[in-house]
């Protein structure tokens, strides 16, 4: 493990659970997961904070299991999924004329560019998230990539920006405070899960993330590297569970279990004779469930959802055919039987689960993390590593300082672990006066035996000198 990396904390506060992941990149890149904890989830309603107490609740619960996982572990600052109804997005151009044209283009020229689109006019009851950088131009030069070295008068670039509304916001970061802990960014779930299940080909051959989670399903669509589009759509496995229980009768608990075990995404899948017992309640007698109609129930919310992915792509201009790198499926609700099948059928384009051991190290902390339910939380670490390696200083000299802390509990961990070896391996005096008997009883003993062999010899020599 690479001990000058910082350690990163994600936390995904989602509409079903809450998960908190800390991870450290290693020597080859490769990002080890040092600790783990999730809880379930109350309060979060289509991944809007609705009630701050129970929301609190379930952050301090995942954190105390990702400490129960890790005692060593510190954990002060967190990057933060954001999601919800009230996400938008918009485009927009910016531009500055530089004073000394003769100096090439830098850093602080990309950053003053960034900083004037957080001036945009919005609606007062919302707040910009984040300013994402599309395409520069430099002069008359359009589509490029990276300016930074390049000589011009003015600089500009098509932004995408990302807004939110400032009570949906303020609620989260109260949370996240009032559980004892800062945020150092707030993240679009889409973008870190894409960040957790995107290798460099599928940003440039064109894709779709289609992040399926609890309350809602966020899209993000990349083409030739760039950030084309993002939109969060109201519906989830949250809404399937709730269509489940209200279509057939069930409790919400056995409307999920039913779901996940029995579900499928496609009804022409599922076996027409095959049934589903469900206990009676007080008495009542058992009730029996087609797994078809289960399928008709999945497969008719699962449709609505991909027709709003179409939806979306015919929006921007994106056909099937310009996602040469398909739709990636992830998220929990990406876990059902056959959906893959049923995204192909709806879009026309490939599709594939995205699981989130893209950037994870071999021989994982726990298994369950290679999951699509936990995309986003991992990419949020990674959101973290692209601050660190981009040298922002806040970060670094915040996070070495949980790291030092980390280090020295585990030195002083191991250094009583080892001392305790010691003395549990140290002899006491009578063990090595037992020890010294026993040797020297194992030599007389191999003496007495060498004589003994010796004697028979010299007797069997003798009877065979008379014969």
């Amino acid at each position: 493990m690479n001990q000058e990396a910082p350690i990163i904390v994600g936390l995904d506060i989602g509409t079903t659970k809450i998960a908190a992941i800390a991870g450290r990149k290693n020597e080859y890149g490769k990002l080890e997961i040092l600790g783990f904890g999730k809880a379930t989830s109350f309060g979060v309603q289509h991944g809007m904070v609705l009630n701050i107490d129970q929301t609190i609740k379930a952050i301090r619960q995942a954190l105390e299991n990702c400490y129960a996982s890790s005692p060593h572990l510190e954990i002060n600052e967190v990057y933060v999924g954001i999601a919800g109804h009230h996400i938008k997005s918009l485009q927009t151009r910016g531009d500055i004329v530089r004073n000394d044209v003769d100096a090439e283009i830098s850093q602080k020229d990309i950053d003053q560019l960034i900083n004037d689109q957080y001036k945009t006019v919005i609606p007062a009851s919302d707040q910009i998230i984040d300013v994402i950088p599309q395409q520069y131009i430099v002069d008359s030069l359009q589509n490029i990539t990276y300016p930074i070295g390049m000589s011009g008068v003015k600089v500009g670039a098509n932004f995408h920006i990302i807004t939110g509304d400032k009570n949906a916001i303020r609620n989260i970061n109260r949370s996240v405070e009032k559980s004892g802990l800062k945020i150092r960014d707030l993240v679009l779930q889409p973008l870190a899960s894409a960040a957790a299940v995107m290798c460099d080909m599928d940003f440039e051959a064109g894709v779709a993330i289609v992040d399926i989670g609890g309350g809602t399903t966020d899209l993000a669509v990349f083409y030739e590297g760039i950030l084309k589009h993002t939109a969060v759509i109201p519906y989830g496995g949250e809404n399937i569970t709730n269509d489940i229980k209200n279509g057939l009768g069930v409790l919400k608990t056995q409307a999920e279990q039913m779901k996940v075990q029995f579900g499928y995404a496609l009804a022409d899948e599922a076996k027409s004779n095959a049934y589903i017992t469900i206990p009676g309640l007080r008495g009542q007698s058992p009730k029996e469930i087609s797994v078809k109609n289960l399928a008709h129930i999945i497969q008719a919310r699962m449709s609505e959802i991909l027709d709003f992915v179409v939806y979306h792509l015919k929006q921007i201009g994106m056909d099937n055919k310009m996602l040469n790198g398909g739709i990636i499926l992830t998220g929990g609700g990406s876990q059902l039987k056959h959906l893959i099948q049923l995204t192909e059928y709806t879009t026309g384009a490939s599709a594939r689960i995205g699981f989130p051991n893209e950037h994870l190290a071999s021989g994982l902390f726990d298994e369950e993390l290679t999951k699509p339910m936990y995309a986003t939380c991992v990419g949020l670490i990674l959101k973290g590593y692209n601050d660190f390696e981009n040298d922002r200083k806040s970060l670094e000299e915040n996070y070495i300082k949980i790291n030092t802390s980390y280090l020295a509990k585990e030195q002083a961990a191991q250094s009583v672990a080892q001392q305790e070896e010691w003395e549990e391996e140290a002899p006491t005096t009578q063990e090595i006066q037992d020890r010294k008997a026993k040797e020297r009883n194992a030599s007389l003993k191999n003496f007495l035996d060498k004589m003994k062999t010796k004697i028979i010899d010299m007797f069997t020599e003798e009877e065979d000198a008379k014969l």
